[in-house]
């Protein structure tokens, strides 16, 4: 089947895989099941490889909303994606609701319309949250962004409703509990902090610490053993290479362009681990 060239990203995210697009793509299995892909974020290699069956996975749920809305309910996300304003005082008002009781009096339709707003508007294009779950971007007063993507939105709306995607809003362990032989898993989690300010997982709530780096690698190793094809990719620092020492590790150079710190943007070393 064809690849639709409009199927991609419907957000900026921060961790985004559509740089190091070329590189995931020398090391996709060349035969497989189901797709799985339990740290979807905004979904580059989904929308690059375009599976025809797939779960997909995120610990996020106002991005998951987004999902489901896009695959839903797009008509009625278009129109409210209409209203909104690139004008400061509009954009803290709306990014102000999540500290508001009537935050929870928003649809569905609402919230991911507000998510994806802010994303296009806000600094840098990052989703980010505070402890309390609040988000806390500034404005980005850009001339003119593309609040509304019509083409992309209905592209992935199509992908979405044409293939057999399960979406879900849960933890990476769950997710991939059902995963056969055969099965393809790609894990893009929070990454390792190359520095201790560095911190990439600020759009969790509960963080991604090196415990949970371990408990990846055990399930990694769990795939392992059941005949999936498993795919990760991380920072290369020296905790990971050493935590997955056993198998394949491929080191690629990857652009960053989503990072508050100017001076962090540019080429990082990034490994893709693989059991294959």
């Amino acid at each position: 089947m064809k690849k639709n060239l409009l199927v991609q990203p419907f957000l900026k995210w921060a961790g985004g895989k559509r740089q190091l697009l070329p590189e995931l793509n020398k090391y996709i299995p060349l035969k497989y099941k189901t797709y799985y892909e339990p740290f979807v974020g905004a979904g580059a290699l989904l929308f690059d490889l375009q599976p025809k069956k797939a779960v997909i996975n995120d610990v996020n749920s106002e991005l998951i909303n987004c999902y489901n809305i896009i695959k839903d309910s797009l008509d009625e996300l278009i129109e409210d994606l209409k209203k909104h304003q690139n004008i400061p005082e509009y954009y803290y008002e709306i990014r102000e609701l999540d500290r508001k009781p009537e935050f929870q009096q928003l649809t569905q339709i609402e919230r991911a319309s507000r998510i994806i707003y802010l994303n296009k508007t806000c600094f840098n294009g990052l989703f980010r949250v505070n402890s309390q779950g609040q988000y806390n971007v500034p404005f980005g007063n850009y001339k003119n962004p593309k609040i509304l993507d019509e083409v992309v939105l209905k592209a992935v709306h199509n992908f979405l409703n044409s293939s057999n995607i399960t979406i879900t809003n849960g933890d990476f362990e769950e997710v991939v509990r059902g995963a056969k032989k055969g099965d393809f898993i790609y894990f893009d989690p929070p990454y390792d902090p190359v520095s201790d300010s560095s911190s990439f997982t600020g759009y969790s709530l509960d963080g991604f610490s090196r415990d949970e780096q371990r408990r990846l690698k055990d399930v990694f190793d769990r795939l392992n053993k059941k005949g999936c094809f498993v795919l990760l990719s991380n920072s290369a620092t020296d905790f990971i290479k050493d935590l997955y020492k056993d198998y394949r590790i491929e080191i690629v150079s990857a652009s960053r362009n989503i990072n508050a710190d100017g001076l962090k943007r540019g080429k990082v070393d990034e490994v893709l681990v693989m059991n294959y």
